[in-house]
């Protein structure tokens, strides 16, 4: 029987990779977002993938949505199995140039829309006593930096109400499983379309990801849910690691480069889409894809993630190694 799953935030970025990723395996997908362009588009890379796509016009700020949109993939493709939550939106300013409005949108969507999302996967998966439920982090889940306010509050809001519900489930000796993955700097459309007050284009702070490297993660997590979290990329280990070790240290090493590291050296574009409000394919008519504009600095591998992955296979080959040499130095030490 082919896997049910619900992607949010699917007409683009990681989203769209990871819709993409699920139809080689023959998946039948739920493609949640509101730019209907991007929908579409997204839906026929999935069939043509080799899976079955169901795109539905979705704002996850809104939680009767979401429940609709779970009510019709129930009904068209079957009980949900997984659900991925990946859906998001930004500001890029100081926070003192962010209105509460502005606030309070990137809240709902990127955090509320995450706990909307869960609730209603809850609601299918609960009483079937099955079902995974994947949670798109980020690095600026543990470790803050300027002009981001809003999504990284979004982002530790997200950790927290999700550690919170594991701890709900392992009490509960639920088989739903919720895992966590943290996300370095991706290259994906949203530099193209978010709402920034910079003095120059926003761009990801180096080292830069694909996101099919995301993408593959996000399904090896799915089909591996007992990790309560995975990271990816070096520079999330090192980043999060460092924040637990001197975290006054890198409040202080961002306030000096934050700002310029966010910063490309290119003019801002006056016309530039933004989709905090409206979906920014909707503007223009165009579909955005899943790469944004930094292909020529994205890495498409990340041997970092390769290595956790496959850490019980290395570690098992370096004890046998061990082994074999410590043999064979008491098979010479006799003779």
């Amino acid at each position: 029987m082919s896997l049910v799953a619900v992607v949010t935030g699917a007409s683009a970025g990681i989203g769209r990779a990871t819709a993409r990723e699920l139809a080689r395996d023959g998946a039948k997908i739920a493609l949640l977002a509101r730019g209907s362009v991007g929908l579409a588009a997204a839906a026929g890379e999935v069939r043509a993938a080799g899976g079955v796509a169901l795109p539905i016009e979705t704002d996850m700020a809104d939680y009767a949505q979401v429940v609709a949109a779970a009510a019709r993939v129930t009904a068209e493709l079957g009980d949900i199995d997984l659900w991925i939550n990946n859906a998001f939106t930004s500001v890029f300013a100081p926070f003192v140039e962010i209105t509460p409005e502005e606030f309070r949108r990137v809240t709902e969507v990127t955090y509320l829309g995450f706990v909307h999302g869960t609730r209603v996967a809850l609601d299918h998966m609960l009483s079937r006593d099955h079902g995974t439920i994947v949670q798109v982090g980020s690095t600026l889940g543990y470790r803050s930096i300027p002009l981001q306010s809003a999504y990284c509050g979004a982002k530790h809001a997200i950790v927290g109400f999700t550690e919170s519900l594991r701890c709900e489930l392992l009490h509960d000796r639920s088989r739903v499983r919720v895992t966590m993955v943290q996300l370095p700097a991706v290259n994906t459309p949203q530099f193209d379309w978010v709402l920034s007050r910079l003095s120059r284009p926003a761009q990801p702070v180096p080292p830069i990801y694909q996101p099919e490297v995301a993408a593959r993660a996000i399904v090896h997590a799915a089909r591996r849910p007992g990790r309560r979290e995975y990271w990816v990329g070096a520079s999330t280990v090192v980043t999060i690691l460092a924040n637990r070790i001197v975290p006054g240290i890198l409040d202080h090493h961002l306030g000096r480069t934050g700002y310029a590291s966010q910063q490309t050296e290119r003019p801002t574009d006056p016309d530039q889409p933004v989709n905090l409000w409206q979906p920014a394919d909707g503007e223009r008519g165009a579909d955005f894809g899943a790469h944004g504009s930094f292909d020529h600095r994205a890495h498409r591998h990340s041997p970092q993630f390769w290595l956790s992955r496959h850490r019980r296979s290395l570690l098992t080959g370096a004890v046998g190694l061990a082994v074999g040499v410590a043999a064979a130095g008491a098979v010479l030490g006799r003779r």
